[in-house]
């Protein structure tokens, strides 16, 4: 069962859409039925319009179609009419281009101030980490040094 704020929602997004489903004077038939299964899987939105030849009103047509293939009704103006199902197959579409296409990039990364700023910094402190190994080093070497001349006096 749609919420209200579903519906709502729901609503907006068919207001865009073309409408792909016609029901003629035959009515509900099988291959109706069997189309706005197909939609519903590919899309899990679909528009529908009757033709004014149907005998069955717009409102009958949408229950209809929604108790046949487990959909539910958002709207019915006119002569048209929008039923929703969920889809596994469209959800698993939305996962994969979702996690793609919804990365976004964090004020400091998307900044090339910033960017550089970091890019400098980071270059500062290699410089830095680079010049203490090599007093370090020498430090090292000048130990071992004066060791050396002190067992030389020694010795």
């Amino acid at each position: 069962m749609l919420t209200s704020k579903e519906r709502a929602a729901l609503r907006s997004q068919a207001n865009t859409l073309e409408t792909t489903l016609m029901v003629g004077k035959g009515g509900v038939t099988e291959a109706v039925v069997a189309e706005a299964e197909n939609q519903l899987t590919a899309r899990e939105l679909v528009k529908g319009k009757v033709l004014e030849g149907a005998l069955m009103t717009p409102r009958e047509v949408c229950d209809a179609l929604c108790q046949s293939t487990g959909a539910e009704g958002v709207a019915v103006i006119g002569t048209k009419f929008v039923i929703y199902r969920f889809s596994e197959k469209k959800q698993e579409e939305r996962n994969m281009t979702g996690r793609a296409k919804r990365k976004t990039l964090s004020a400091a990364k998307a900044d090339p101030v910033r960017k550089g700023q970091r890019a400098r910094r980071h270059a500062a402190q290699a410089q830095r980490e680079q010049r203490n190994a090599y007093f370090r080093q020498q430090a090292i070497e000048r130990a071992i040094e004066r060791e050396r001349e002190k067992q030389l006096r020694k010795g």
